[in-house]
């Protein structure tokens, strides 16, 4: 099997337009990638995301880890737990996570997700 590697995740800009959020609260964020490696049925799935300001409902399905390269965002969990994100902030959501997203500056992020 192939390595997959992408050089400079915060210069690349041929990414894909993925589309706007659809579980928007408030404006409209639309997102965009480039897809590093999507295994067997999807899973694991890992690339860049890129997502404009807006505030949206988060729930995630499968665990995720982020590492944010550029943006502002803040993530309140339904519990009102609180997770600032700024410029390289790691952060992982598991299975079952569920929230809101608040996005203040367009985000940048490598992910990947099992």
């Amino acid at each position: 099997m192939k390595a997959a590697v992408l050089q400079n995740p915060v210069e690349v800009d041929d990414l894909v337009d993925w589309g706007p959020i659809p579980t928007m609260i408030e404006g409209r964020s639309v997102t965009s990638g480039r897809l590093l490696h999507k295994g067997p049925e999807g899973s694991p799935e890992s690339g860049i995301w890129v997502c404009t300001p807006g505030t949206w409902r988060c729930e995630v399905e499968r665990d995720e880890f982020c590492h944010f390269l550029l943006g502002r965002c803040t993530y309140t969990h339904d519990n009102g737990e609180v997770i600032e994100i700024e410029p390289d902030t790691i952060a992982f959501f598991p299975a079952g996570w569920a929230g809101t997203c608040a996005v203040r500056e367009t985000v940048r992020k490598v992910y990947m997700i099992r």
